[in-house]
């Protein structure tokens, strides 16, 4: 059923087009992802269905009694308020009495023998039992315990921006509503917080629609997705896995299409060439019909996106930090850690916010200073720092002075030489967009802009800090593959899950009890450890006592029992049978095209498997891991 409707939506600002006549609608708990180039006018659309904004022409419909809560992509709030009351903002009467019976409890606790204050907590209790706002309540300090706040009195104007993030994140959960927008809710979480909010938003009951970056967030939230590109609307029944399988196809049909429009116009030019100049209405008619195939609009603005910058020699020595130590206000963040990064290694530095991963990497380019230990930094070594701040740029220049100030054009690894207008193409700003002034961009392209220039001063050493925060998806993948061929040293602070298992091969973690490790290998296989490790802990006091097996002297198996040995014969087959099942699904996903009801099916049918597949890998992993420790006893 429908809840929303979007008919022939048309945006612009000045002469730029951001979208026009797009139509679409949104259904009872649809989880719907919006992605698209930056500047294509993503945040305007959640505006202009959040009622923020309006459209120069088309209109958004729904019932009367539809409610829809907003997260813009950087919130405002209100300092004065504490994290409660700012969670419980709002005219909706279940968050007015949830906000009047905490402000009544806090102002009975303070003064408990005035009977005024116990006469009205106890009215306001009645009014929380006659409304069921009790779950509503224990929702959201759950919600907030979860979030990392957990001083719910706190003022909001004595949080970090981290903080007031998630804080913003919170409110939007807790709110009634039919359909929930949120415009980056992952920018600047914790990975950890990120996996909560995928599992949480899952079993969210009213229908989303969410921008955001995140790859691997739009594949397990997401069973839409719909894409602005050129100020077309594009929709892809499944999740983000689906819309790669299904954009692919779209594209070979364009330039099926592009031949077939550009055959017919050399035919029809030769036509004219070859035929007599009599001024015949047949003559016209062919003449027009050029002119029309001429004028047809096919989109073709897609190019080759691969390749190489060549950087300056580097030599066999990169960078070793040596003993290093640093504090901030009294915390230490760094404590004697040691680390050689050598020539073409992709390092990546995760950990949770505040744990001193920027200053790291500050540290290693030389920008602030160690409290103790050296850093020692090869002599050819050339630095890029690409910040997550970028207050140095100049709006008033021109994107094309801009790129030229870093270099007028840059060597390709096979010695090729590509102009900054070629450069800036490839990073998604077309000619026309070039001469436009930088203060005129949206922050998404200004940010993609700046990484450009980083890379166009060609460093054989580039630092990334937290590249991927306000990069759409396109420019991820122009970014991941710059960097997959890139013939030098990357080190990069990120959260972007997705980007760290494709780009890098080593990291150093923070972890929460102040510990820096180290791990040859991606993201995911950090996070497979680290589950092992979890799992391999020995228990508590508590949960020991519990397990205190009958007989201290009963020795353990030495071999599997009858049944974990016929289980473990048969579940590599059924994993395997369970991966073919998947496969062929994402394939029937792909053929069904438009029929919704279709595609629905396959999709739950889809998750189902994905659900089973993992229960079965766990088993897997814990057999393996019994049959791993009965060899070692057996060869004792």
């Amino acid at each position: 059923m429908s809840i929303l409707t979007v008919e022939n939506l048309t945006k612009s600002y000045g002469e730029k087009v951001l979208f026009s006549d797009i139509s679409f609608t949104i259904a009872d708990k649809q989880r719907i992802g919006l992605i698209g180039v930056n500047g294509t006018g993503k945040s305007t659309l959640l505006k202009i269905i959040a009622g923020i904004e309006t459209a120069e022409k088309g209109k958004v419909t729904h019932a009367n009694k539809f409610q829809i809560e907003y997260l813009p992509q950087h919130p405002i709030l209100d300092g004065q308020l504490t994290v409660l009351d700012q969670i419980y903002f709002g005219d909706n009467s279940l968050m007015k009495v949830l906000r009047d019976y905490e402000q009544a409890a806090n102002e009975l606790e303070k003064n408990p023998n005035n009977t005024g204050k116990q006469d009205k907590l106890s009215f306001l209790q009645q009014e929380m039992d006659r409304m069921n706002a009790w779950d509503a309540s224990s929702m959201a300090k759950t919600i907030l315990t979860r979030l990392g706040i957990e001083n719910f009195s706190q003022p909001v104007k004595e949080l970090s921006e981290g903080q007031k993030k998630r804080v913003a994140i919170a409110k939007a959960l807790v709110q009634p509503a039919d359909l929930l927008v949120l415009d980056e809710p992952t920018n600047h979480l914790d990975n950890e917080i990120i996996e909560w909010l995928e599992r949480f938003l899952t079993q969210y009951q009213g229908a989303l629609l969410v921008i955001t970056h995140d790859r691997y967030f739009l594949n397990r939230v997401t069973n839409r997705i719909l894409e602005l590109d050129q100020g077309k609307l594009y929709g892809y029944e499944g999740n983000y896995e689906a819309y790669l399988a299904g954009k692919a196809q779209r594209e070979e049909q364009t330039i099926t299409a592009e031949k077939k429009r550009q055959n017919l116009l050399r035919k029809e030019l030769a036509w004219l060439k070859r035929g007599a100049k009599a001024r015949s209405t047949k003559q016209k008619a062919r003449v027009q019909q050029v002119h029309q195939i001429q004028e047809q609009e096919v989109d073709m603005h897609k190019k080759d996106l691969e390749f190489a910058i060549g950087s300056q020699r580097l030599g066999k020595k990169v960078l070793e930090l040596k003993g290093i130590s640093k504090k901030y206000g009294g915390e230490r963040l760094i404590s004697d850690f040691s680390y050689r990064i050598g020539p073409g290694e992709k390092l990546g530095i995760i950990g949770p916010n505040g744990a001193g991963k920027t200053t790291l990497l500050k540290i290693m380019a030389g920008f602030i200073e160690p409290d103790a230990g050296v850093v020692e930094i090869g002599q050819t070594v050339k630095v890029g720092f690409y910040s997550q701040n970028y207050v140095d740029m100049d709006l008033d220049l021109r994107v094309i002075e801009y790129i030229r100030e870093g270099a007028d054009n840059v060597k390709t690894a096979d010695g090729q030489w590509i102009t900054a207008e070629q450069m800036l193409e490839r990073f998604l700003f077309p000619r026309s967009q070039q001469w436009a002034y930088i203060g005129k961009l949206s922050g998404g392209e200004r940010r993609r802009l700046y990484l450009l220039r980083r890379l166009m001063e060609e460093p054989n050493v580039l630092f990334l800090d937290e590249p991927t925060n306000d990069l759409d998806t396109e420019t991820l993948s122009i970014l991941e593959d710059y960097l997959e061929q890139f013939p030098a040293s990357v080190i990069t602070v990120s959260h972007d899950r997705f980007f760290l298992d494709r780009v890098v091969d080593r990291l150093i973690a923070f972890e929460n009890d102040g510990v820096i490790s180290k791990f040859a290998g991606n993201y995911t296989e950090y996070l497979e450890l680290q589950k092992h490790e979890k799992e391999k802990k020995p228990a508590s006091k508590k949960d020991q006592k519990k397990s205190v097996p009958t007989s201290i002297n009963k020795e353990q198996p030495r071999k599997l029992s009858y049944m974990q040995q016929r289980e473990w014969d048969e579940i590599e087959g059924k994993i395997a049978s369970l991966e073919q099942r998947k496969n062929q699904l994402q394939e029937d996903i792909t053929m069904v095209g438009s029929d919704y009801e279709r595609v629905q099916q396959l999709y739950k049918e889809q998750q189902q498997v994905d659900e089973e597949l993992d229960q079965f890998m766990e088993r897997w992993t814990e057999l393996s891991l019994l049959i791993e420790e009965i060899e070692q006893r057996t060869q004792k």
